[in-house]
């Protein structure tokens, strides 16, 4: 136990001070962090809290008291577009709901519509999911709205199997053009050893995978049992 300690204390200070290569992935080197960065909008455009509409999402929008206007539902085009009577086509990708409504409410005054009132709401999102595979009972695409955390997204999935590695739980993620994995123990985040940290739409999740033996082939060997995420950056 005091030697796999010592290893691990190794690997984590030879990141700190100039990440080594580690085997396992190709170009798998620890980074410094406790936690992984989260994305920005510069990452993935239809990425944020809270949530921004992307291609293909469907929207409903109302205009109060107007019935022509009222309970039309619409699906945003795959160039981020979308169509609107009396409005004609408004790029919304990338914005929120709200901010979409402000814009419609705008563009509605100029054309004759006296103070609209008008309420924009998600009704099916393709744009913002998540991926779970691996070892859980119902590996798939999941949609994220709102706060979404690794164990939720997990219990999406319908939870693990009775062959899951809870402790090979590995989080790929793009931020800032960087791809970057992280790996979790599923069973230390139940028992409140450290954070259940949040997940992003376009996270993928691999729970007791061969990718997630493979991709930390040598910080598995050394540290079967670990108590904090292990953050890596993959180099391409």
């Amino acid at each position: 136990m005091f030697r796999n300690a010592t290893l691990i204390a190794a690997l984590v200070l030879a990141g700190c001070a100039g990440p080594p290569k580690l085997g396992g992935a190709p170009g798998l080197t620890i980074i410094s962090g406790s936690e992984m960065p989260g994305p920005d909008r510069s990452d993935l455009m239809t990425m944020n809290r809270p949530y921004l509409i992307g291609p293909f999402d469907k929207l409903t929008i109302d205009v109060f008291g107007i019935d022509e206007l009222s309970q039309r539902e619409v699906q945003v085009d795959a160039s981020g577009r979308m169509s609107f009577p009396l409005v004609g086509v408004i790029a919304v990708a990338g914005k929120t709901p709200g901010e979409v409504e402000i814009e419609l409410r705008k563009l509605l005054a100029t054309r004759y519509v006296r103070d609209p009132q008008v309420t924009v709401n998600l009704k099916e999102t393709t744009s913002q999911v998540v991926t779970v595979e691996g070892e859980v009972k119902k590996p798939g695409l999941y949609p994220v709205i709102g706060g979404l955390t690794l164990l939720r997204a997990v219990a999406l999935a319908e939870g693990t199997t009775e062959f899951s590695k809870l402790n090979q739980i590995v989080v790929f993620r793009t931020v800032k053009d960087q791809q970057l994995a992280a790996l979790y123990n599923l069973k230390a985040i139940r028992t409140g050893a450290y954070q259940d940290p949040e997940i992003y739409a376009n996270d993928v999740i691999v729970v007791g995978d061969s990718v997630a033996r493979r991709t930390f082939k040598d910080i598995l060997q050394v540290a079967p049992l670990f108590t904090t995420p292990i953050i890596v950056a993959l180099q391409r």
